[in-house]
Parts: structure tokens; C-alpha cells; sequence
């Protein structure tokens, strides 16, 4: 078994000792992603300074983070993804997108190389 599938596994157990598979439909994990990031966004809130941008509260970072990545595993496993294949596909479309020689050092997006 994967270390991602057994991450997903955990979650559904949690998940389902409470009951809350009912709640947890794919417009519901989608927008759970969105707040989570919203308050992930708004740890950085108001900072300009690198140095305070990247001293931000480590613990509550990763919290925030597991939020987004858990309602990410919960959508993946409702809607019968495998988190590997997508991410490797999106690696793939995005190196078509953004090949070295045009994108290397620049945060232009595609359609403005």
C-alpha cells in the first residue's frame, strides 16, 4: 500500500467513525480546499518583508496545509482518482506549456512567453 493511499485510508476512518460522509460530497470537499486555502492566505496576510514571509508560524502552517491536503485526498478518493497519475499528467501538460527554454527564471504564464 502507498504512503497516499494510506493517508486516504486514515482520513476515511476518521471520516466515517463520525459520520460525516454525508457531508462530504465533491462540491462540499471542493469549497472545504477553498476555505482551508483562504486561511492558509491569511497567515501571510499584510506581510511585505521576505524575512517575515518566510518566518511565518511553522506549526500553524503545516496545520493548514493538512487541512488543504486532506479535503484534497477526501475529493481524490470520492471521485475515484489516483493522485499519482494526476499529478504526474499535470507535470507532463505543464511541461508542454512551460518548456525550459522559454520559462526558465520567469513567472510569465504560458500564454506570454
Amino acid at each position: 500500500m502507498s504512503e497516499i493511499q494510506n493517508l486516504i485510508d486514515k482520513l476515511i476512518e476518521f471520516r466515517d467513525a463520525r459520520d460525516w460522509q454525508q457531508f462530504h460530497d465533491s462540491k462540499n470537499l471542493a469549497s472545504a480546499i477553498s476555505i482551508e486555502a483562504s486561511e492558509l492566505n491569511e497567515l501571510y496576510l499584510w506581510k511585505n518583508d521576505i524575512k517575515e514571509i518566510e518566518s511565518i508560524d511553522k506549526e500553524r502552517l503545516a496545520e493548514e496545509l493538512a487541512d488543504i491536503l486532506s479535503f484534497a485526498l477526501l475529493l481524490v478518493e470520492k471521485n475515484k482518482l489516483d493522485v499519482t497519475e494526476i499529478v504526474l499528467n499535470k507535470i507532463k501538460k505543464n511541461n508542454e506549456k512551460y518548456p525550459v527554454s522559454k520559462a526558465k527564471g520567469t513567472a510569465k504564464k504560458y500564454n506570454e512567453l
